[in-house]
């Protein structure tokens, strides 16, 4: 993930990584071993740590893609690992919990089953899978200028549960969340970053009506737990 705008870790967080960190329940980080595929900057690291998680692998596909949390989170119990997240580097049995949040859209098309497959086979027994998308709705696709540009792949409640099912593993729980304030910041996100190379126009405004969005059912993000 290139940093262009120089962004930095933090727990001061709103909107979908909110909601994605208060999702986790803390049985699934307490004195666990938690495997975080496509870590980002390490804002869910951050959280991780404060809730006394034993290990992170924290991973990214390559390693210029570690060099931003790497450079903020120096911590024992955060281990850095290069991973493609169809072909994880980890043993059979070994991770407590995986996090998986908003990658299974940017791996290769078709290659889903080949995710849930390894995820289910680095679980220990009644281990716990998390993962967020884009939720397939047509206000989540029709206004995210990927889907137009890149194909940018937008996933149902279904799809997700038969990858699951097909890897024999079960929905514990799921939520859909966001509205158009988010789809607002999302387009305000791609204008400030990529066009001014800046940090969100009005970020601040944004910040507090994606909040309260949050507290109500939505249609654009969607967060799944599976248990193995």
């Amino acid at each position: 993930m290139k940093n262009i705008i120089q962004e930095k870790p933090t727990n001061d967080l709103h909107g979908r990584l909110l909601h994605t960190i208060k999702f986790i329940d803390n049985k699934d980080i307490k004195n666990k071993i938690v495997l975080d595929i496509g870590c980002g900057y390490g804002w869910c690291e951050l959280n991780l740590l404060k809730r006394g998680v034993k290990k992170i692998y924290a991973t990214e596909v390559t390693s210029e893609d570690l060099d931003t949390i790497k450079k903020n989170i120096k911590h024992p119990k955060v281990v850095y690992q290069v991973a493609n997240a169809t072909n994880l580097p980890f043993p059979d049995k070994s991770v407590d919990t995986v996090l998986c949040w908003e990658v299974i859209e940017h791996i290769p098309v078709g290659t889903e089953k080949q995710l849930f497959s390894e995820v289910h086979r680095i679980l220990k027994p009644y281990g716990s899978f998390y993962l967020s998308t884009p939720y397939k709705s047509w206000p989540s696709m029709v206004f995210d200028p990927a889907w137009w540009l890149i194909g940018h792949r937008h996933y149902s409640l279904k799809e997700l549960n038969q990858y699951a099912n097909s890897k024999k593993m079960t929905m514990s729980k799921n939520t859909i969340k966001g509205r158009w304030w988010e789809l607002t910041g999302i387009l305000n996100m791609y204008f400030s970053k990529w066009i001014l190379r800046r940090n969100p126009l009005f970020r601040s405004m944004f910040y507090k009506k994606i909040d309260h969005e949050y507290k109500q059912p939505g249609f654009i993000d969607i967060f799944v737990k599976f248990t193995k």
